[in-house]
């Protein structure tokens, strides 16, 4: 224990690798944020969030008020051995309005930060656990070539992986886009629901430098 009553935690030692998979170095990581303990419940609750975020919520239907058509009544109340109408736009008729349809709506709520922040340590902790993590010194390409971005995911057998890199690069973002399966995106970009769907995680050192920081 240190002075201040915390638990001291020792840093996590990780190969560090260059484009061409050669090994360059050692790079510590924090544990705080990769060795964090794994909540099944946090990730499926930011997931969840995530997605509810992004539902459009555009669905609607047009009610008897909205629907074209007169609102004359048919006929009249009695003496024609008919039902009683009032309208024609009724949802009683074909073409009429629709009784309690959807309509637009927000779905998206807000959720505690310390949630967000936990559960994107799981995501990491579990990547790195099942061995599913590369760190580079970099990610650069001298133009925009997709055939060279295609050149680096060979070499590490990349199948499904999300690539994260420390600033805006045109180069490398325009060269991957392309690639099925494979996405780039900056480091202030990263979330648990892209680490999950993709079975690779390859960053670089500017990367994990911003998302350490960001995740103490």
């Amino acid at each position: 224990m240190g002075e201040s009553g915390k638990t001291e935690t020792n840093p996590i030692s990780v190969d560090l690798y260059n484009q061409d998979r050669e090994k360059v170095s050692k790079v510590e990581l924090d544990s705080a944020v990769f060795g964090a303990e794994i909540k099944p419940h946090l990730l499926w609750e930011v997931v969840s969030w995530q997605e509810a975020c992004h539902r459009r919520g555009t669905a609607k239907v047009k009610t008897r008020g909205e629907v074209s058509g007169t609102g004359k009544k048919p006929w009249k109340q009695k003496g024609t051995g008919r039902s009683r109408h009032g309208s024609m736009r009724s949802p009683l008729w074909p073409g009429g309005g629709k009784t309690f349809g959807p309509a637009p709506r927000d779905y998206s709520y807000t959720l505690p930060k310390k949630i967000k922040k936990n559960a994107l340590k799981g995501a990491l902790s579990m990547k790195l656990k099942d061995n599913k993590l590369f760190i580079l010194d970099r990610i650069k390409l001298d133009e925009v070539k997709t055939k060279k971005f295609q050149q680096i995911c060979d070499k590490f057998d990349l199948d499904k992986a999300l690539f994260i890199i420390g600033d805006k690069d045109e180069k490398v973002e325009k060269s991957a886009r392309n690639i099925p399966k494979i996405k780039v995106l900056r480091s202030q970009g990263l979330n648990v629901r892209d680490l999950l769907r993709f079975n690779w995680l390859v960053m670089d050192l500017d990367a994990l430098k911003k998302v350490s920081e960001a995740l103490k």
